[in-house]
């Protein structure tokens, strides 16, 4: 399964950027994208920037990708404490 995730536009620099994706700093292209402007958010996937995002958009799946880490987290403890039952 692939996935994409919103990142920060913090340099650009001709049709390469430097993104912030949980403040660690990546390399994107932004070949096939347009318009695009430092503080900018933008879809990244494999290294390339494919769609401009809003903030608002950015913000949200970002908060959903953390509510799934939660849930995971959750359901590893579940299945924990279960291994753990000597029923």
């Amino acid at each position: 399964m692939c996935l994409s995730v919103p990142a920060k536009v913090l340099e650009i620099h001709g049709e390469m950027a430097k993104v912030s994706l949980g403040g660690i700093e990546y390399e994107a292209s932004l070949q096939i994208v347009e318009d695009i402007q430092v503080g900018d958010y933008v879809l990244l996937h494999t290294g390339y920037a494919i769609q401009k995002l809003s903030e608002e958009e950015a913000m949200e799946t970002l908060k959903l990708f953390e509510e799934l880490k939660e849930l995971n987290k959750q359901i590893e403890e579940e299945e924990k404490d279960e291994r753990g039952r000597t029923d």
